[in-house]
């Protein structure tokens, strides 16, 4: 990849994704975008720069295959489970104990293949079941629409399942009927309470009606640079119900940023804008 042609692609993946694109990751993006080539049988990363930027390549969805390639995807179930105690020992019990809401909204903000979400919808489950009723909705965004269609399925490996406590794994899983496809299932009833959409954090609005009492935006700041972490903080944050919570990934760090979010464990921080009684 000639310099003229990573410019184009930094510019466009800084600019619309707000990815930071230094030089260093020039041979991850030619390693990516290699995958691309090889299956459009197309000879050099300067055709295909060309290609995806034409009206032909927007008109067949190619700017999804370079945005699906270039953003990184890594999730598992339970991730940083110290949230997760945090999440039932503290703020399940404010929101729909001490404060009495019947319908607690939640939002994943980075989605990806799903098990943020799922995981939270297990949680939410269980303690609805075991502790105190209540009914939640979980909104899971990630702008690859690769992933979401993953997501979707609710299907996942052996593998990406052993983190899943086994009461849970018992309570809200399913095992395939094929004895020798090693998969689970997440049960309909917790599928039920996911909805998976496409949107771009680099939007200057995001069309979202509800606020949401529990937001998990974990590890997504880390490919921002300080304006754009500020930016889009501010976004979220316009979606952020009074007195909600916001989880942050733990190499995560907003204290400059002029928001009234208080830090009140490890990554997480409470909205201190008050819900009117």
């Amino acid at each position: 990849m000639n310099p003229e042609t990573f410019e184009t692609f930094k510019k466009y993946i800084e600019t619309n994704l707000g990815i930071k694109m230094p030089a260093a990751k020039k041979v991850m993006l030619e390693t990516r975008l290699g995958r691309r080539l090889r299956a459009l049988k197309i000879p050099s990363y300067e055709e295909y720069c060309d290609f995806v930027f034409s009206k032909e390549g927007y008109a067949g969805g190619e700017i999804q295959q370079l945005i699906d390639a270039v953003t990184t995807n890594e999730t598992d179930f339970f991730r940083e489970p110290q949230h997760y105690d945090f999440l039932t020992n503290r703020v399940l019990p404010e929101l729909v104990i001490d404060r009495g809401i019947d319908e607690i909204n939640v939002w994943s903000v980075a989605a990806s293949t799903g098990q943020e979400a799922y995981t939270l919808a297990m949680v939410l489950s269980d303690f609805a079941r075991t502790k105190h009723r209540f009914n939640f909705q979980i909104l899971g965004t990630d702008i690859s629409s690769a992933v979401l269609e993953v997501a979707q399925t609710g299907i996942y490996t052996d593998r990406q399942t052993q983190k899943i406590p086994p009461f849970l794994k018992k309570a809200y899983c399913l095992r395939s009927r094929n004895k020798s496809d090693n998969t689970i299932r997440l049960k309909p009833e917790v599928r039920g309470k996911i909805m998976f959409r496409q949107l771009n954090l680099m939007d200057s609005s995001y069309p979202l009606k509800k606020k949401y009492h529990i937001i998990f935006c974990r590890n997504v700041f880390i490919y921002f640079d300080k304006p754009t972490q500020r930016k889009v903080l501010e976004r979220i944050y316009e979606h952020m119900a009074p007195e909600g919570y916001l989880f942050m990934g733990h190499s995560e760090n907003i204290a400059d940023v002029n928001l009234p979010l208080k830090n009140v464990s490890s990554a997480v921080y409470k909205n201190t804008a008050q819900v009117n009684r």
